[in-house]
């Protein structure tokens, strides 16, 4: 007997269209705390996005989502054509409930989601409910689009059976997945994305006709019409392995075990885990638990077989517009984002999550004692810039937890190479950076800078070393005194009534003539004819972190000062409240007419900054005004919860699905975002600020501790320094120092000595010499007894 349907062996249209990602405005993340299971989903407009495996660093998929065909030649797809709601099954269990409501009326579509705690499957119970006709004159269709290991190109796809059972199968750079149903399927294709996948094929001829059992090698796409029980339920699995065998394997078992039984130990797994958290939570009737939001959101971005690592987001910021050339996803790990998510852990009182953090940056530190950028999960660098706040945060996680009492005695004496390796680091590069926290300009930062100094007093109560606690103190001393003099200019605004304020960023140049009253401050992410402004101009309530590490008081007039001038450029009032902007002209976001990012833009609010500022006002004194932000931030987030990188600061624009004050296109959840909101809850609770270190407050703002020296090293060559202190030659290699006053008078030789963090100094009292005078030196290099051929000079006063 002849069959109605071509069954073809080859998918024609190869490699189909180029690949992209999709949306990055998720509304629920989630993993089953499992290491029998090491998948991790998104979810966003009401269908499943990108699912990881076997690593959170390893997107397999695009998207996984329906197509409902009918009568008429009726065509309807769940993502474009539906109003969704998400909810959480279990208040801090993310697990799903998905209604898509057809905005024609036409039907409903109900999921469950949940991945399979004993084994890497993501398991969906899928009931569709026809609201106009009988369920018979439906057929549904799900449509597939693998992506294996972060790319969309390179991927094969087929349909194939397994112990007598029809499965869809795709691989891609050695990683396989399965596709199953526990119903049998009533037809079913792979294709090329664009050509012959089965969305063409539905939205053309309305059936998988002809039905293509093979796409090799390209942007591939899997089809297949379910069958459906009596009440329109089905039960679909998507399983993973390294072999086709176990991919298919992992999908019949799950089938067997059926939803419900992966459900409850899914929840289990998780009411355990937010059973031993501290109780932060704020219940409101009708609300979502934002607490316990966070606290998920945090928990399903760990790595399942690197403990510790924690990516910045299983979100692509603008996924609709990146391809396999320019991925741009946040699936990574980057130190800075690593240690403020340390702290909304040790906040939600999960110590052990804390220390596994501090132990994964022990583990993937550089030779050099810093950290990469960020990084894939086994510590192999993907961007290659250096941030010296990254350097000197695992510093602040230690003596975090040396404060709580987390680590002590031989645990404590583990992480102290650590310490040391990247104390040394910063004392030998520091203080400017090669680049800020936002990735973009070097120079001197607010925030790097208060990390920085915050961390090597840290350093020195950690290593209680004589040697190397005092340089790292007398260090932090010196670059503490010239904040002022690198990032303060005195520009009095009288309308405002301030005196001056301090910048963003300033100019990177030697320690002794560095000012933010001059020079310019390249925008890295503007068109050409906004790319600089004068330093002087550009703002950024990263000033605010002076206050939260303790290097100045929150009621310091400079402060103050420098807050009035934020408020007046940077904040923006929208529906949930004020939030901020990064800086001044930013430019990483949509651009006025809502398209995306695409290497320039206008940058948006930022709700973290919200968090930031909550701090800033409890460091003031001001709890009510931290409630009111602590409010605005979790305003701030969408409709389940999550917090965004980004809220849209515009008019709304409906078809970009852009609205004021709700999530722009940018990454969501933000996980340092989560943390941020998980910290502030605590610090409200503790009438304290949870994470700012006391030595600095204590040192800074209490002793008022002077500097009693300034530094001279080779690559950051001072020519002079105030009367009054002693000149210290900080070398990356022993040296005998040849020095006299002005032109050789009263010479002398003086032997370096160990630092104990690497380099070698020598210190020149001439604190005594008046201003006019200077100092002459040159060096004889001890490991090839060798005499440097330059003369050095710095002049007093």
């Amino acid at each position: 007997m002849t069959s109605s349907v071509s069954m073809l062996d080859f998918a024609p249209g190869a490699p189909g269209i180029k690949p992209r990602w999709t949306s990055s405005a998720k509304s629920g993340v989630g993993t089953a705390l499992s290491l029998h299971s090491p998948v991790w989903f998104t979810l966003s407009h009401g269908v499943v996005n990108e699912v990881y495996y076997p690593r959170v660093d390893s997107a397999c998929t695009r998207d996984f989502e329906l197509l409902v065909t009918g009568p008429d030649g009726y065509f309807s797809e769940e993502k474009r054509d539906c109003t969704s709601t998400t909810l959480h099954l279990e208040e801090g269990v993310p697990a799903f409930h998905v209604t898509n409501l057809a905005r024609d009326g036409r039907y409903r579509i109900e999921k469950q989601i949940v991945s399979d705690p004993a084994r890497p499957s993501l398991m969906q119970r899928i009931t569709f409910t026809p609201l106009s006709g009988a369920l018979d004159e439906y057929r549904v269709y799900a449509l597939l689009a693998p992506h294996l290991v972060n790319a969309g190109m390179g991927n094969s796809a087929w349909v194939g059976e397994q112990r007598d059972v029809t499965l869809l199968y795709a691989s891609g750079r050695s990683r396989y997945l399965a596709l199953g149903s526990s119903l049998p399927w009533r037809s079913r294709s792979v294709g090329f994305v664009g050509s012959s996948d089965g969305y063409q094929q539905l939205i053309h001829a309305g059936r998988l006709e002809p039905q293509y059992q093979r796409a090799d090698d390209g942007n591939v796409a899997m089809a297949a019409e379910l069958g459906l029980g009596p009440d329109g339920s089905v039960e679909l699995v998507l399983g993973f392995g390294q072999s086709e065998t176990e991919a298919g394997a992992n999908v019949l078992a799950s089938l067997r075990g059926g939803l419900d039984r992966a459900l409850a130990d899914y929840c289990a797994n998780w009411r355990d885990w937010q059973n031993g958290l501290v109780k932060l939570d704020r219940p409101e009737p009708g609300r979502i638990n934002a607490y316990r939001v966070s606290t998920a959101v945090l928990a399903s971005h760990r790595a399942a077989d690197r403990p510790g690592a924690v990516a910045a987001s299983l979100s692509i910021p603008w996924g609709t517009s990146k391809g396999d050339d320019d991925m741009g996803g946040y699936h990574l790990v980057w130190p800075r984002d690593l240690v403020e998510t340390a702290g909304g852990f040790l906040a939600a009182g999960d110590q052990r999550e804390a220390l596994n953090i501090l132990e994964y940056l022990r583990q993937v530190q550089l030779a050099s004692g810093r950290w990469a950028q960020n990084m894939w999960l086994d510590g192999r660098p993907y961007w290659r810039g250096v941030q010296m706040d990254e350097c000197a945060f695992p510093i602040l996680l230690a003596d975090l937890l040396r404060r709580h009492g987390v680590i002590e005695g031989s645990t404590l004496e583990r992480y102290l190479p650590m310490v040391r390796r990247a104390a040394g680091y910063i004392v030998a590069n520091g203080p400017a950076s090669r680049q800020d926290r936002w990735e973009e300009d070097g120079g001197y930062s607010p925030f790097t800078l208060a990390v920085e100094i915050a961390a090597l007093l840290a350093a020195a109560d950690l290593l209680g070393d004589d040697t190397a606690a005092r340089h790292l103190r007398e260090t932090a001393d010196c670059w503490n005194e010239q904040i002022e003099n690198w990032i303060y200019v005195g520009d009095a605004d009288p309308a405002l009534g301030v005196a001056g304020y301090y910048v963003r960023i300033g100019n990177d140049l030697a320690t002794d003539i560095a000012d933010a009253g001059s020079g310019m401050t390249v925008i890295r992410n503007q068109v050409v004819d906004r790319s600089t402004l004068p330093t002087r101009q550009v703002l950024s309530p990263d000033a605010l972190a002076l206050v939260r590490f303790g290097l100045r008081a929150a009621d310091d007039p400079r402060i103050v000062d420098t807050v009035t001038m934020i408020d007046a450029t940077l904040k923006v009032e929208l529906p949930q409240g004020p939030l901020w902007y990064r800086y001044t002209g930013d430019g990483y976001g949509e651009h006025e007419d809502g398209s995306a990012f695409d290497g320039t833009g206008r940058g948006r609010a930022w709700p973290l900054l919200a968090g930031e500022r909550a701090h800033y006002e409890i460091c003031a004194a001001r709890p009510d005004v931290a409630e009111s932000l602590l409010r605005t931030l979790e305003a701030s987030a969408g409709d389940e919860g999550l917090l965004p990188e980004q809220s849209w600061d515009a008019d709304d624009i409906a078809e970009r699905e852009l609205f004021r004050g709700r999530p722009s296109g940018s990454a969501m959840p933000l996980v340092w975002a989560h943390a941020e909101h998980i910290k502030l809850l605590r610090s409200l609770a503790d009438g304290a600020v949870f994470d700012r270190p006391p030595q600095t407050y204590a040192r800074y703002v209490e002793a008022k501790t002077p500097a009693t020296l300034r530094i001279w090293r080779p690559d950051n060559a001072i020519t002079h320094l105030p009367a009054g202190k002693i000149l210290r030659l900080e070398l990356p290699a022993p040296a005998l120092v040849h020095w006299g006053l002005d032109d050789w008078t009263a010479a002398t030789d003086l032997n370096t000595r160990e630092s104990g963090l690497g380099t070698h100094v020598a210190d020149l009292d001439i604190s005594t010499l008046q201003p006019g005078r200077s100092v002459v030196f040159t060096f004889l290099w001890r490991d090839d007894e060798r005499w440097d051929a330059a003369r050095f000079s710095v002049a007093v006063g």
